[in-house]
């Protein structure tokens, strides 16, 4: 059991901390709590790191793209705070993986060792910058070797928007395409909520496919309503098999490939009757 304290302690541990006004301390970050705008700090963790002269030549020998090797002092929501050398930088949550991350803690632990590559140094604030992502392949740079437009992939609704919904593509979830509001119903949509939700799996066509802005275009309306089915109904034919040829289509595809005016498909199609 806790022994309650005497007005004499309380009235020690009151002059102890009046006696630290206006003292410069040197404090780590040891926790966040964001709920209750509060920060914990520890005077001890701070003395075990370097000290200031010895911070400011870690910095002034840092770059950006340096590789190092750090650990993990703790996880808050936002990110991870990494010892690298006496020196805590944060891999912010969006720099800890290509995937989405629900929570820092699903990627890292404290006490784990990670490499990380440094982002920015703020010599002046004594911040750094870390990237654990930037290490791993970045599977934007090869997508147009695995998509192309017109393809049919399974997706997961991850968020929604004003202009459209975001959807994760199944089996390869560190791409999220968009499906602009115009490409989720053949009718007016006010809101994607009404025609989608988070969580919900849907079978999407690919109708953009950006590289270098890192964008994929994805259509539910085309997949449901079949626009552009036709490629997938003639890769479905064997090598060997051809097109069904009938006099209708005969006098479509004419008229398709014909310089000439459109009479030109009606005179074939009366030809045929």
């Amino acid at each position: 059991s806790r022994t309650p304290q005497s007005p004499s302690d309380s009235s020690d541990n009151n002059s102890r901390w009046k006696g630290l006004v206006d003292e410069h301390l040197e404090l780590k970050i040891i926790g966040v709590e964001q709920e209750r705008n509060r920060l914990i700090l520890s005077e001890r963790a701070a003395a075990s790191g370097l000290r200031q002269q010895d911070r400011e030549q870690l910095l002034a020998k840092m770059s950006e793209g340096d590789v190092l090797k750090g650990q993990v002092t703790s996880v808050v929501d936002f990110g991870a705070f990494i010892d690298v050398g006496g020196l805590d930088g944060l891999v912010h949550i969006s720099e800890m993986s290509w995937h989405r991350v629900a929570h820092p803690r699903d990627v890292v632990q404290p006490g784990d060792s990670v490499q990380v590559c440094v982002l920015r140094v703020d010599k002046e604030r004594s911040r750094v910058a870390l990237s654990i992502k930037r290490l791993l392949p970045d599977p934007w740079t090869t997508i147009g070797e695995r998509y192309e437009d017109g393809q049919l992939l399974e997706g997961v609704i991850t968020r929604l928007t004003d202009w459209g919904a975001f959807a994760e593509v199944v089996g390869d979830e560190a791409i999220e395409g968009l499906i602009h509001v115009s490409q989720l119903d053949v009718a007016p949509v006010v809101h994607p909520r009404d025609v989608v939700q988070p969580g919900q799996r849907l079978t999407l066509r690919v109708v953009d496919v950006d590289p270098e802005r890192r964008r994929l275009g994805l259509s539910l309306k085309q997949a449901v309503q079949g626009e552009t089915v036709d490629a997938d109904w003639r890769s479905s034919l064997p090598p060997d098999e051809a097109e069904p040829q009938t006099s209708m289509s005969t006098a479509l595809s004419t008229a398709i490939n014909s310089d000439g005016p459109p009479t030109q498909a009606r005179s074939a199609t009366e030809g045929g009757s």
